[in-house]
């Protein structure tokens, strides 16, 4: 079928009359004629009877413009679609992080994003530094939040996205509590570590090789940020922790820090994707995502 013609014959039909629909799409009556009787000749049907100086759609023209109308309805939506998408107003986002960003970076500006763009259909994912780099690798994310990452792949770009403090902290009767002291003397207490591979377990452990230090006592090992929290709210051991994580019990009042003059240590935030142009959504939400470039 000739949709050059379908199309010239629909606005005829939208409105009523053959001068109208040239005088609309501004090309002469007689061209609009002639494109609506080789349609005619092609489905076999007739679309219009006379009826004076108007037109009457035949039952066959009447069909055709119902069903035109859909067609051209439907167009209509798919180059708003495809005009939403290229304005970053519309599509899909898949977001992989790490624990810190996904719990104190990210959930503000997330919410904030989906209040201002919700056609974005944003699927998020907490997850390991090496699971997230391998979400970004096999397709399954187009942006991650990395906290702690010391080497990325060379198909993925990383940019420095937040700078935040390592603290060490205990209990506010301590003996420890809100005092100065260095590394030696600290790792002396026993510790309450992250599941091994975590960042900080991972960086105190560097901090005390650099120092030729023996590492701290596992004085008990938990796999997640809110018992470890907990254990040492409690008054049990030393917890060597982003600041981020612990702000919260420490301005309570809960926790206090120890001030640690030799091992002053920072966590770094990065943003990683391919090395390939990110879709207009995800650059969106870049822009409304808080960051601290510091450090």
């Amino acid at each position: 079928m000739n949709l050059h013609a379908l199309r010239l014959f629909h606005h005829v039909a939208e409105l009523g009359s053959v001068t109208k629909a040239a005088e609309l799409l501004k090309i002469s009556q007689p061209a609009v004629t002639s494109q609506i009787k080789k349609l005619e000749r092609e489905l076999g049907l007739p679309l219009f009877s006379p009826l004076g100086r108007g037109i009457l759609l035949t039952d066959a023209g009447m069909t055709l413009a119902q069903e035109s109308a859909r067609l051209f309805a439907l167009e209509k939506h798919i180059e708003q679609s495809i005009e939403d998408y290229r304005a970053g107003y519309a599509g899909r986002l898949r977001v992989a992080a790490t624990y810190l960003p996904a719990n104190f970076l990210l959930p503000r500006g997330i919410a904030g994003f989906k209040r201002k763009f919700p056609d974005v259909d944003i699927q998020f994912t907490t997850t390991s530094s090496l699971n997230a780099t391998d979400h970004l690798l096999r397709y399954e994310a187009d942006i991650a939040f990395i906290g702690g990452l010391r080497n990325s792949h060379p198909s993925l770009e990383k940019t420095h996205w937040y700078e935040d403090e390592m603290w060490f902290v205990v209990h506010k009767d301590h003996k420890l509590a809100s005092s100065e002291a260095v590394l030696a003397e600290v790792v002396k207490e026993p510790f309450v570590y992250r599941e091994q591979g975590s960042y900080s377990r991972e960086q105190l452990l560097s901090l005390c090789r650099v120092q030729r230090l023996n590492a701290p006592t596992v004085g008990l090992q938990m796999n997640g940020f809110s018992e470890l929290i907990r254990v040492v709210s409690e008054g049990y051991g030393v917890a060597f922790l982003s600041a981020l994580e612990a702000r919260e019990e420490v301005e309570r009042g809960n926790l206090r820090r120890i001030y640690v003059q030799d091992a002053v240590m920072n966590n770094p935030v990065f943003l990683c994707h391919r090395k390939e142009p990110l879709p207009p959504h995800a650059l969106r939400f870049l822009e409304t995502i808080p960051r601290n470039n510091s450090g």
